[in-house]
């Protein structure tokens, strides 16, 4: 799997890309490298751009990923927001984006980078207030 982190230009947010299969068990080790950067430039926002990658994962694995790995994993910035870019005709993190919310996260998808962006850069929305459903 290939991927890059880095900050957006304007430095507001860490951009995690990812190209490929990925489980949560591959991307817990990009995840915890991305927020590691965010917390060294003290940024809680990140774009994760999984437009060229896959979730293989079934369904319990998604949901520990949401429910344990994403709770419990030291290093891990359980109040940061997540805006995953993802393929229009790629329905493979849909689960995913429900147990994270579900699990108190503040993660959404979007199909369209703008609306990933202007999600990133809301402020004053509490958790679970703003719901995109692919970019209505």
């Amino acid at each position: 799997m290939d991927y890059t982190i880095s900050p957006s230009i304007d430095g507001t947010f860490i951009i995690l890309k990812v190209k490929g299969n990925i489980t949560r068990l591959t991307m817990m080790q990009k995840i915890l490298e991305a927020h590691a950067l965010g917390k060294r430039l003290q940024i809680r926002r990140y774009l994760v751009d999984v437009t060229e990658a896959i979730n293989t994962d079934k369904i319990i694995e998604n949901y520990t990923f949401a429910y344990s790995d994403m709770q419990n994993t030291e290093g891990i910035d359980k109040f940061a927001r997540v805006a995953a870019l993802v393929s229009p005709d790629d329905h493979s993190h849909d689960f995913v984006e429900t147990v994270s919310r579900n699990a108190g996260l503040d993660f959404s998808l979007f199909t369209e980078l703008g609306l990933a962006k202007k999600f990133l850069m809301c402020k004053d929305i509490p958790n679970g207030a703003y719901v995109p459903v692919r970019d209505i």
